[in-house]
């Protein structure tokens, strides 16, 4: 009998209800993008509630437009917040449901990885994670049909996370999601200032230069990044927000941003 890890936030980060969940992405999710030649390998997208970072994630997950078919497996990545854990945890689960429907899990992927120190496999950091999980609507949305590899990071190096992905690139049939969200409650300007001072450094592919309060999902992003510097990747801005441009308060806002990668550097 297969093992099917349950939705731990649907209802509290993003709508339970099948019909809202939809209508609430496609609101998020723009009809159309700037026409792209090269497929994107990479997407750097926000975790929050989706009321707060939906909109920001919608612009990234919009770069996948036309894709639905040709990406068939998503490594996707994000910190685990209430499980401390060293190295990368892989989930024992078959699949991960959402609303939507089932994902499967890619486990042919993971043995892939399974034998690397750095890597372990055990469920409880994943059972009450949200930042893996709330990206799979959006990628139900997109692509319809694909497998996940979900991997949560937690006490790692960036070495030691740019050695999975390696082993994980696979071609244009696999998608790699890095999920982060940038500063924490912060007042509107200083969050400006940092995550604007964040965005420079992503952007210039420089990992060592960020800090644990500029990006919660600092370790997962930094691996990506150095691997991305090591394979000339290109990287685009798509959005760079918080939550007080979102949805509320400004006194102690969240930042989100999104970027694209791709690994024609021309």
């Amino acid at each position: 009998m297969s093992h099917i890890r349950p939705p731990a936030v649907a209802g509290r980060f993003y709508p339970a209800r099948v019909t809202e969940l939809q209508h609430q992405l496609d609101a998020f999710i723009p009809s159309s993008v700037a026409s792209k030649q090269l497929h994107p390998k990479v997407l750097i997208a926000p975790h929050a509630g989706y009321v707060y970072s939906g909109p920001v994630a919608g612009k990234a997950y919009a770069q996948l437009q036309g894709l639905r078919g040709q990406i068939s497996r998503v490594v996707l990545l994000g910190p685990a917040h209430y499980v401390r854990l060293r190295g990368l945890a892989i989930p024992e689960a078959d699949a991960f449901a959402t609303p939507l429907g089932t994902v499967p899990v890619n486990r042919d992927a993971l043995n892939a990885i399974s034998d690397l120190p750095q890597v372990i496999q055990s469920d409880v950091p994943h059972n009450p994670e949200h930042s893996l999980e709330v990206h799979l609507p959006f990628l139900q949305r997109m692509l319809g049909d694909f497998s996940v590899v979900p991997l949560l990071v937690g006490d790692a190096t960036y070495t030691e996370v740019a050695e999975v992905l390696e082993r994980l690139w696979g071609g244009p049939e696999t998608l790699i999601v890095i999920s982060t969200d940038l500063s924490h409650y912060l007042d509107y300007a200083t969050a400006q200032r940092l995550d604007a001072r964040t965005a420079e450094i992503i952007e210039a592919l420089q990992p060592e230069a960020i800090h644990y309060e500029q990006a919660c999902g600092r370790i997962p992003l930094g691996g990506l990044l150095e691997l991305a510097r090591k394979r000339h990747m290109r990287i685009e801005r798509v959005d760079l927000r918080n939550s007080g441009d979102t949805t509320g308060p400004r006194d102690q806002v969240v930042g989100y941003g999104a970027w694209v990668l791709y690994e024609d550097a021309a």
